[in-house]
């Protein structure tokens, strides 16, 4: 393999998708992607989940290299011949790959890097309010209530990895038939059935419920409840998509009274 230095060599094919970064698709004997982040944060942590997750073989692309603080932020990663899974697969395929990475432990809670690390998972969760609040004041109202939820749902849990952005697209199936989970910017340790909600609301689901595969307990029930309303505030403040946007809103505003 050529030396990776961050820089986009000759021949690369770009594989920018719209998002505010770019990324290119560099073949060769070893192919790998390169990708040039607009945020150095979120190179940090997707530089840092890639590494944990190819620490522990976990199915996603391997990091091979990175340099977070250039200009741009970059990270190389492992090139995967893979298609999407379709949409009507996503949550029986998803099983396998997610059950192993909500096996990987952390030490606090929050993003793994370029962020405030958390000694607990409802500081994170009020932490994340406060941006939704400060950046959208309108949804204070909706913030408050929450806040009010949060503070009498039990939340004593271990920090476990998440990917937190599933959507339709991260999840891809190789020829070979393994299952891998790809972009990792969001990253962050904290309860697995956060991710869970995170997926509903990616799905535009009028409940969170049906991405359980089993019967929830009465207390992992108002948890997902709780983490879906967070993740549909979420979008109603920072969504630059207009229809999420709108979607989000539009729940937002019906779920105050759910729990």
């Amino acid at each position: 393999m050529a030396r990776i230095d961050g820089r986009v060599p000759d021949g690369a094919t770009e594989i920018t998708t719209g998002q505010a970064n770019r990324v290119w698709y560099i073949g060769g004997r070893e192919p790998y992607v390169l990708k040039h982040y607009s945020d150095p944060a979120r190179a940090a942590n997707e530089a840092a989940a890639l590494a944990l997750l190819t620490h522990h073989d976990a199915p996603s692309p391997r990091l091979l290299h990175a340099d977070v603080e250039g200009q741009p932020a970059w990270t190389a990663q492992s090139a995967v011949q893979a298609e999407p899974v379709p949409v009507e697969q996503l949550l029986d395929e998803l099983a396998d790959p997610l059950t192993a990475v909500h096996a990987i432990g952390g030490t606090h809670f929050g993003r793994l890097a370029g962020a405030t690390c958390h000694h607990t998972w409802r500081d994170y969760l009020h932490d994340r309010l406060n941006l939704y609040t400060a950046t959208a004041p309108d949804l204070a109202t909706a913030a408050k209530a929450v806040r009010r939820d949060l503070a009498r749902v039990h939340l004593n849990v271990e920090p476990r990895l998440l990917h937190h952005d599933l959507q339709p697209g991260h999840l891809v199936r190789t020829p070979e038939g393994l299952r891998l989970l790809l972009d990792w910017e969001l990253a962050a340790f904290g309860d697995p059935l956060s991710d869970l909600a995170r997926l509903a609301v990616r799905l535009r689901l009028f409940s969170p419920q049906p991405v359980l595969t089993h019967r929830p307990t009465p207390a992992a029930r108002q948890r997902l409840d709780l983490y879906w309303r967070l993740h549909l505030l979420a979008d109603a403040a920072l969504a630059t998509d207009h229809a999420v946007r709108a979607h989000a809103l539009a729940l937002t505003t019906g779920t105050h009274h759910m729990m």
